[in-house]
């Protein structure tokens, strides 16, 4: 039989978890098995530079979180080997440098996650991490909209040279 002070003590585990993940913008399953020491260091780097939470957890405390936070649909993601990523503040740089790891290493994989409180395949994680960021959305928004304000100060200026041609 357990001891009770183990069993306090993982239940305190599970309640801050699932306080952890009732707040988050992103919570991502992974699956890290085959990882080196080098590249995990490397994963964990970058996932710091994106003020990311990651970390491995027994499989039954992430349940039993996911549960108390009400989350449901990822119960059969958490079988071997499970990794898991939180972010509070944002989904999209963490699940962009997650994507851009995978690709780098054939043998960690996405298994899904939670964006903004909706439960999402690892498919739609990879579909929204192959997005370019906001920043580059909103350049090229801003290049958009600078090209046909020029086009149409072009158009301006040919009617001002038409009109004075026709008054000449």
């Amino acid at each position: 039989m357990a001891n009770e002070s183990v069993i306090n003590q993982k239940q305190k585990e599970v309640e801050a978890l699932a306080e952890e993940m009732k707040d988050a913008k992103l919570i991502l399953l992974t699956e890290y098995r085959g990882i080196t020491v080098e590249a995990d260091t490397k994963l964990r780097r970058e996932l710091r530079a994106t003020n990311t939470n990651y970390r491995i957890i027994k499989n039954n405390i992430t349940r039993r979180a996911l549960a108390e936070a009400k989350i449901e649909g990822l119960e059969d993601k958490l079988v071997g080997p499970v990794a898991v990523a939180i972010n509070k503040d944002d989904y999209l740089d963490p699940a962009k440098a997650i994507y851009n790891f995978t690709k780098e290493n054939d043998y960690y994989k996405i298994k899904g996650g939670v964006i903004e409180g909706k439960v999402m395949t690892a498919e739609e994680i990879i579909t929204l991490a192959k997005l370019p960021s906001k920043e580059t959305l909103l350049s090229m928004l801003a290049g958009a909209l600078l090209g046909n304000i020029s086009k149409f100060a072009v158009a301006l200026d040919q009617v001002k040279i038409q009109k004075e041609a026709a008054e000449a």
